[in-house]
């Protein structure tokens, strides 16, 4: 049965829809079939992935609002195992759609968990904040990846992501656990990066992984050519650390 893994932290740009597309990329490569959830209405993941969402008729904002199923709204990317459950823009909207709903905290699970028997994977790309639709990621995951860029204010807002975790554990959903902290961009040179690191490490050991994320110009440009590192240069840094970490997820999970 498949494990569902929402990749979550407030604060924005710490490479958290980089690390879904990435780390979904690779596990596919080691022959996982996986499922990537864009649960943000920025859709970058959606795009990341060579999803052209412009021309898309069923999204993950149809799923929610129950006027479509999820299995129409799933799409095939370029990478073989490796679907798409894309965003749009109108998911802003579904969090005040839903409001009226019962358990409304619980929509996206009851969407996700039919699924689990078709994926080895399912990967959630949460938007930075802590609306509702963060809220039904997180109650609709088995575990959470939580990146951390290895910057100044990098631990900054981990506390109250933390303080919701353990919300969601004891009123929703009481099985998720933390899958481990992912340090990324990260700049081996810079003391303040080594300095970040040995903290998140000391102060989160076993839960902080292994592997960790350095800069790379590749992972940057591999964005604008909507295609995952893996399939824009295969023998960059980022895809080297991103195949590291599938097979470091893999292992923890066997």
């Amino acid at each position: 049965m498949g494990k569902i893994i929402a990749l979550a932290n407030q604060k924005g740009g710490v490479g958290k829809t980089t690390t879904t597309i990435n780390l979904a990329a690779s596990l596919a490569a080691l022959e996982k079939k996986v499922l990537v959830v864009d649960a943000d209405p920025q859709a970058n993941a959606s795009s990341g992935l060579g999803v052209d969402i412009r021309k898309l008729k069923d999204t993950i904002y149809e799923c929610l609002i129950g006027s479509s199923e999820a299995q129409e709204a799933i799409v095939s990317t370029e990478i073989e195992r490796l679907f798409v459950l894309p965003s749009h823009i109108n998911l802003v909207g579904a969090e005040l759609e839903m409001l009226s709903v019962d358990n409304r905290e619980k929509v996206l699970s009851n969407i996700l968990h039919p699924l689990r028997e078709e994926y080895d994977y399912i990967l959630i790309d949460c938007s930075p904040s802590l609306g509702l639709i963060t809220v039904n990621a997180l109650t609709a995951a088995d575990s959470v990846i939580i990146p951390v860029q290895c910057e100044y204010f990098a631990l900054e807002g981990i506390s109250k992501l933390l303080n919701t975790i353990k919300i969601i554990k004891s009123k929703l959903n009481p099985n998720l656990e933390i899958e481990g902290f992912l340090l990324t961009m990260y700049d081996a040179r810079l003391r303040l990066a080594n300095q970040i690191y040995e903290e998140v490490k000391n102060h989160f050991q076993d839960l902080v992984f292994t592997t960790v994320i350095q800069r790379n110009i590749k992972l940057s440009e591999s964005q604008s050519f909507a295609q995952p590192v893996l399939v824009y240069d295969a023998s960059s840094r980022g895809s080297i650390n991103h195949m590291q970490l599938a097979k470091e997820l893999i292992e923890k999970n066997s």
